[in-house]
């Protein structure tokens, strides 16, 4: 085991065969050693690559590294006309190997962590993105005083300079320029970032030296209405060297460069060391135009500002959607739980789901959520489309519940859309104990979905069905959409409820 310890220990550099994938685009690769093979899982490789990576994290049964450069392509692979990014470690497999890659693993993590042997039984199959290329409607990237060209070397050192794209492959320090377009995002905005890097530096303000934790140049943040065809740019700099910046002039050279496109020019102060976009105590400016962009799903209207939470690709967000409002209008309804007259919507965020709800008649409609900034938007976005019939509550669900005791016994149909980490056993407990008739629930991370319908089921809940949405071709991301409805024997045993605390 010392061996071990010696070969695996962190930044250590290994040569690895990608041998297979597990979930969540984790590569398998094996290294031999004294006490036998070494498992090391390797993020967002392909089987059938050799890969360098370093290790990033080694414990006594396995190890993951970080991919810093890949030495032989995988024979799957295929040529495709965009540069290579971090963000799309995919993009050179088919998407038919994709779909097999994805489908095969997450219906393993099903049966493995969420205990369903007969899943074929209940799952109802693959849906499809609309948009397999330029799909996002966001896009982030990094300024950066260490970096290198998209054609270096990629084993070269990494070196000074001025630098825009994205961190480099195994880096948080460095950046790799973007020089065109990566497949993912908008191909003219991303065709112009050269220049647009070649104006900040002729500033002579200098790019962010992750290291030294100084710099005025930091991050490009840009937003793109689908519907509208419009782009929302921010740009984050430091205070360092303000009195020399002039915001007004890059806002005009954006102006000139993408005419009509351009929505608005936003000027964001971030002086935070850590490597994030929204600064704890940052200021913003808007320069020019306006602070929004207008996106339309089904027929609504949303407004997008920089801060806001909305679907990455809302070409599939539609097609998303369309199954949450399947699984909840579906019939018939269980004679369980709740009367059935209020619809909840758990995590409602912009309250995208809860409006569509409304709209098509799904009796009193509540959306909950504990980010007060994500409900004003929803008030604000359902008088927009003049949705009636729904409210927004800025609360925890228990807290929500304490507040307003007269939808206890009345909530029919729950939508659970959690963040990536799933809903927290206590919060879980809180959503049982409504008696909802119907759950469906929402997951970006089937893993941690899995994870709860063992609690689900514990407490009456049966899955019926789900499907797996392809809301992120090219990543190793798969979303999921399942129906769960209270069976009766959980109403008979309803009295064992009652000994889990509220708040």
């Amino acid at each position: 085991m010392a061996h071990r310890k010696r070969l695996f220990h962190k930044g250590a550099p290994l040569e690895l065969e990608v041998n297979d994938v597990a979930f969540g685009g984790k590569g398998i690769a094996k290294v031999p050693t004294d006490d036998g093979d070494f498992t090391v899982f390797v993020p967002n490789a392909i089987a059938g690559q050799k890969v360098r990576a370093r290790v990033s994290l080694c414990k006594r049964r396995h190890a993951e590294a970080k991919i810093t450069s890949v030495l032989h392509r995988s024979p799957l692979e295929t040529e495709v006309p965009y540069q290579p990014i971090p963000g799309a470690p995919y993009i050179t497999l088919p998407l038919e190997a994709q779909r097999e890659l994805k489908e095969r693993t997450t219906l393993e993590v099903y049966r493995r962590i969420g205990a369903l042997e007969n899943i074929s039984d209940r799952y109802e199959g693959w849906v499809d993105s609309p948009l397999s290329f330029h799909y996002r409607n966001k896009m982030e990237y990094s300024f950066s005083a260490i970096g290198r060209g998209p054609d270096a070397d990629p084993d070269a050192d990494f070196g000074d300079g001025f630098h825009l794209g994205f961190k480099a492959r195994g880096t948080w320090w460095a950046v790799e320029d973007l020089e065109g377009d990566s497949g993912l995002f908008d191909a003219e905005m991303e065709r112009l970032l050269p220049a647009f890097r070649q104006r900040c530096e002729e500033t002579g303000l200098p790019a962010w030296h992750a290291p030294r934790r100084e710099g005025f140049f930091r991050f490009l943040v840009v937003r793109r209405s689908v519907a509208e065809n419009q782009l929302l740019i921010n740009l984050v700099t430091t205070s360092h060297g303000l009195d020399s910046f002039d915001a007004a002039a890059l806002g005009a050279w954006l102006e000139e460069m993408l005419g009509a496109r351009l929505a608005g020019f936003i000027h964001t102060l971030n002086d935070d060391t850590g490597e994030r976009v929204e600064a704890r105590d940052g200021s913003s400016t808007l320069v020019l135009g306006k602070d929004h962009v207008v996106e339309r799903l089904h027929g609504l209207s949303f407004e997008i500002r920089m801060k806001s939470f909305f679907q990455t690709n809302p070409a599939c967000a539609e097609r998303l959607y369309a199954q949450v409002l399947s699984y909840a209008f579906e019939e018939p309804v269980p004679k369980t739980g709740g009367t059935g007259g209020v619809t909840l919507d758990l995590f409602c965020g912009t309250g995208t789901i809860a409006q569509l709800l409304a709209r098509h008649g799904k009796g009193r409609v509540v959306g909950v959520d504990l980010i007060e900034q994500a409900i004003m938007d929803a008030r604000r976005s359902a008088e927009r489309n003049g949705v009636k019939g729904l409210e927004f509550h800025a609360a925890d669900v228990g807290r929500f519940l304490l507040d307003h005791p007269e939808y206890a016994g009345r909530i029919g149909t729950i939508v659970l859309d959690p963040p990536r980490s799933g809903i927290s056993p206590k919060s879980l407990r809180k959503v049982i104990r409504l008696r909802a008739q119907r759950l469906v629930y929402v997951s970006c991370n089937p893993a941690t979905q899995a994870r709860d319908l063992i609690a689900l089921k514990e407490s009456g809940y049966e899955l019926k069905r789900f499907k797996l949405v392809d809301q992120f071709p090219h990543t190793a991301h798969v979303e999921a959409v399942a129906l769960l409805e209270m069976n009766a024997q959980a109403v008979s045993d309803a009295d064992g409820l009652d000994e889990i605390a509220m708040p």
